[in-house]
Formats: C-alpha cells, sequence, structure tokens
C-alpha cells in the first residue's frame, strides 16, 4: 500500500507518538484513515468466523455475536483489541455524519463526533476483547445518536 505520509512520519516520529501521529492526520487524514481501517488479524479471524467486515453497523453486531476463543491466547488478544477498536472507529467515520480521527490523549487515535464528544475506540476496541463489553454495536449505536 502506497502511503505518501508515512516515510515522513517515520522520520519525524517522536518518542511518545502523539506529535507524530498529529502531523500524520494534518499531512493526509485520509491515508491514516485507511491505514486504521485495515485490521488485519481481525479481518482475518472474522473471516474464519464466517463474518464479512463490511465496514457496516451490521458487521459490528456480527463481531458482537463471535465467540470470543482469542481469549485463549494472550499474545493475540491486545492486537485483536487493537484491531476491533480501530475497526469500530473506521465504521463510525464512515457512516456518522460529522464523525472524525483526532489524536487524543497519550497520542492514542480517538474518534471526534461533529458535538464534540470524542469515543477513545482503541480502549473500547481493548475492553471488548478481554471482556466481552462495551458491544461494538452499543458503542456504535451511542455514537449514532450522538
Amino acid at each position: 500500500m502506497n502511503i505518501p505520509f508515512l516515510d515522513r512520519w517515520r522520520r519525524n516520529r517522536p518518542t511518545d507518538g502523539s506529535r507524530g501521529l498529529a502531523a500524520a492526520f494534518a499531512h493526509d487524514p485520509d491515508g491514516v484513515g485507511e491505514l486504521f481501517s485495515e485490521c488485519e488479524l481481525l479481518r482475518s479471524q472474522a473471516a474464519a468466523a464466517g463474518v464479512d467486515l463490511d465496514d457496516s453497523a451490521t458487521s459490528l453486531a456480527e463481531l458482537d455475536q463471535l465467540l470470543p476463543r482469542w481469549r485463549d491466547d494472550p499474545e493475540t488478544l491486545p492486537w485483536l483489541g487493537n484491531d476491533a477498536g480501530l475497526y469500530l472507529g473506521s465504521v463510525i467515520v464512515r457512516t456518522v455524519q460529522g464523525a472524525a480521527w483526532h489524536v487524543g490523549p497519550g497520542g492514542q487515535p480517538v474518534v471526534r463526533l461533529a458535538s464534540g464528544r470524542e469515543i477513545h475506540v482503541v480502549e473500547a476496541g481493548l475492553d471488548w476483547a478481554v471482556n466481552g463489553h462495551p458491544e461494538l454495536y452499543r458503542v456504535y449505536a451511542e455514537a449514532s445518536e450522538a
């Protein structure tokens, strides 16, 4: 994948990541959004379970129904949770009017809604992967109502 900002971002990346991510957003927000939506581990796990991740709210509900077999693998768990959060954010940004990616506290990507509310999607994805809640669809539903 050709992502123009990535080379510059790697050269100028600060140690905490926040300014580098902010610069990447400023330079190519669509490219950053595309990078976030890849979620290869989550997509492969979902495909193996017969779930098509088509960037819709329905696919979030289908993810919520999966048996959490990934919880048996402590190495996979945080990566899958991160992917789940980025996928959740990608669905929100693509389907909720006025939603956009931003850099939140600690340099983490967050989704900011038109109302100004920020959703810490990576945290939500990690909580979902580890505990099963909050359900991804519920987070999406709350964002779409805001």
